[in-house]
């Protein structure tokens, strides 16, 4: 089975009530207690002095750093709700039909450097923290991740195509190996102007998101990179490369 490995955003969505947070309850069980390690040491940085140089925000985040204290008794909300931006907003979750909602909740996953991996229907409460950040006493996040998800995920993805959204700080929680990799396609996205190309930023996500959408309402479970490559390309002009470590699929938008 296809897995689409998306980036969380930072804009996220929160609730005024509802149930909190049961660890134990999420997918993934057996990443409970790295979760509860770094959910602890980000609410005892975010409560002190020095929480806006560790987590790289400003002042003006008080609240969203406030509530990373509070993880154990804010509301939870589905991922599927909780994140907002440009990727999810081009995802449109929650306008997918029926087939194509389970099919998200089964093939695609948010690599969090919270929670280390949700699904759709996990929930969770909103909180403030990048893959690149150092927590102190923790190291760099992305390091405290690599050996729990390197099992989680490597039974997760099986001997499905892997199709990966995500920017490079949250791939290097996690990279395919073996013959994994062969499977593994990281999707890119270049404008390309009289000849020159160049790398998108905002763009890229809201492409990446209409991919994933785009796979999701297909119905199709591509079993190899170069089918996958044939999917993308009746829609988009896209190319395929092979690299050291998987597979490139470049999407080439023109002005």
């Amino acid at each position: 089975m296809t897995l689409i490995l998306l980036p969380p955003s930072e804009g996220k969505t929160g609730r005024s009530r509802g149930r909190t947070v049961g660890l134990t309850d999420l997918s993934f069980p057996e990443l409970a207690p790295t979760r509860e390690l770094v959910l602890d040491t980000l609410a005892k940085v975010s409560a002190s002095a020095d929480a806006y140089n560790v987590l790289g925000v400003g002042a003006s985040l008080k609240d969203e750093v406030e509530r990373n204290a509070r993880w154990r008794t804010e509301p939870a909300v589905p991922a599927s709700e909780l994140y907002s931006g440009v990727l999810y907003d081009a995802l449109g979750y929650s306008t997918l039909s029926a087939g194509s909602k389970r099919r998200a909740n089964a093939r695609l996953l948010v690599v969090s450097a919270a929670w280390g991996a949700l699904r759709m229907q996990d929930r969770v409460p909103p909180y403030r923290l990048s893959m690149g950040t150092t927590l102190p006493g923790l190291g760099p996040l992305a390091s405290v991740w690599r050996e729990p998800l390197q099992t989680v995920l490597d039974n997760a993805a099986g001997q499905g195509v892997i199709v990966d959204c995500r920017s490079s700080t949250y791939a290097a929680a996690w990279r395919p190996t073996s013959d994994r990799a062969a499977k593994w396609v990281a999707i890119s996205v270049v404008r390309e102007r009289g000849g020159v190309r160049s790398v998108v930023s905002h763009n890229a996500k809201h492409t990446r998101g209409l991919v994933a959408r785009h796979l999701l309402e297909s119905g199709k479970d591509p079993g190899t990179p170069k089918s996958l490559h044939k999917l993308i390309a009746a829609r988009w002009n896209a190319e395929l490369a092979r690299t050291p470590t998987g597979w490139t699929l470049t999407v080439v938008e023109h002005d």
